[in-house]
């Protein structure tokens, strides 16, 4: 845990293929330390990448296990430090791997957990000792209270309420994360261990958990990405896209919008150090895993210097979204705030091939190299 007592700053890396070593040698000339590093969109013979099969697991894929390990050896060649990020365990397959469908089966009973914790029981010990890795990410943005009739943003008492008729249940995020820590903690004492909030890892969804979890490596995390209706996909496929900052909806204010700027940014992200401040949990344990905006957005230079300002004040370990990704140009801020990514990227992605753009570092990517 000591690469964590200070903040660190750092890169999601969401790629098809796995990063090459240039990839990470670029990364980290720019001043990262870490990068947040999944693999579910990785190529493999099988159904899931390393799953095998997120609905019958068994074991390890040997192949893809030798893959990832190559991957974190050249992160490790560039002095970078790396978080595994699963988007999928078994039981809970990302939407995206599964036409588009959300999987609830692991939040709607218990019996779903067994396989989850023979994975990450799997997985730890086959990473044990790897010198790159800084933590384990036990899942991406998991959403237990998405199916379970809480809404997303509800306000804190009605967190709570929802939380205390679904504690000790199959929804009870807290005490799935309680399972995968002890079974991990069996082969593999001593690694940080990163826990995102509920409901997509929203940074207001720490707030119904009544205490942390007793155990001293661990980070909690949150993203981002708010408000939503600004930052991604929706917006940009407008005939006249919304602006940042100015009055935007969110949540339960969407019939009436209010003001997003630098100022309610940094309100919205204290939340994590606030309920931090409240359990017990050290401030240097609160992780801002994801956060970005789509590039080409009005504000969006904007947007992404109050973020980070609001993180700097709060002393928070930070990862953008995203470098390089090889499959979605919209938050690859190297490509710049106005033009388009070269139709070489989309042809590349068809054919299964390596992303051929060049990239340098553009304004809009300069706000983050900054402060890396």
């Amino acid at each position: 845990m000591v690469f964590w007592n200070s903040p660190q700053h750092g890169a999601n890396s969401f790629n098809r293929l796995p990063p090459s070593q240039k990839y990470f040698d670029d990364l980290a000339g720019y001043g990262a330390t870490w990068v947040r590093l999944s693999y579910d969109k990785w190529p493999t013979q099988n159904r899931d990448f390393l799953l095998g099969d997120a609905d019958h697991y068994q074991a390890l894929t040997g192949d893809d296990l030798k893959v990832l390990k190559a991957t974190l050896d050249r992160a490790h060649k560039a002095n970078l430090k790396v978080v595994i990020t699963p988007l999928s365990l078994p039981y809970m397959r990302w939407a995206q791997n599964n036409n588009g469908v959300f999987d609830d089966r692991i939040w709607s009973d218990k019996k779903y957990w067994t396989d989850a914790n023979r994975f990450w029981r799997d997985l730890a010990s086959a990473l044990r000792g790897h010198p790159a890795i800084a933590a384990f990410n036990l899942v991406n943005e998991p959403a237990p209270e998405k199916k379970g009739g809480l809404e997303e943003h509800a306000l804190p008492d009605q967190m709570k309420h929802w939380y205390q008729k679904h504690q000790g249940g199959s929804r009870d995020l807290r005490q799935f994360y309680q399972t995968l820590i002890k079974t991990i903690r069996g082969v593999n004492p001593d690694v940080p261990l990163m826990l995102d909030a509920g409901w997509y890892a929203a940074a207001d969804s720490f707030s119904y958990w009544p205490v942390g979890i007793e155990d001293e490596n661990l980070l909690y995390a949150f993203h981002m990405y708010e408000p939503y209706d600004y930052t991604s996909g929706p917006n940009m496929k407008r005939e006249k896209p919304l602006s940042y900052p100015g009055k935007l909806p969110f949540a339960s204010e969407s019939s009436v919008w209010t003001t997003w700027d630098g100022e309610r940014v940094k309100k919205y992200l204290s939340g994590p150090s606030e309920w931090a401040s409240n359990v017990g949990v050290p401030q240097n344990r609160l992780v801002l895993g994801e956060f970005g905006c789509g590039r080409l957005l009005p504000g969006c230079d904007q947007y992404l210097k109050d973020v980070l300002s609001a993180a700097e004040s709060l002393n928070l370990h930070w990862a953008f979204y995203a470098f390089r990704e090889d499959s979605w140009d919209k938050m690859d801020y190297e490509l710049g705030a106005t033009d388009k990514v070269h139709w070489k990227y989309w042809d590349a992605m068809e054919k299964g091939e390596p992303d051929p753009v060049e990239r340098k570092s553009s304004p809009l990517f300069e706000i983050i190299r900054e402060k890396l």
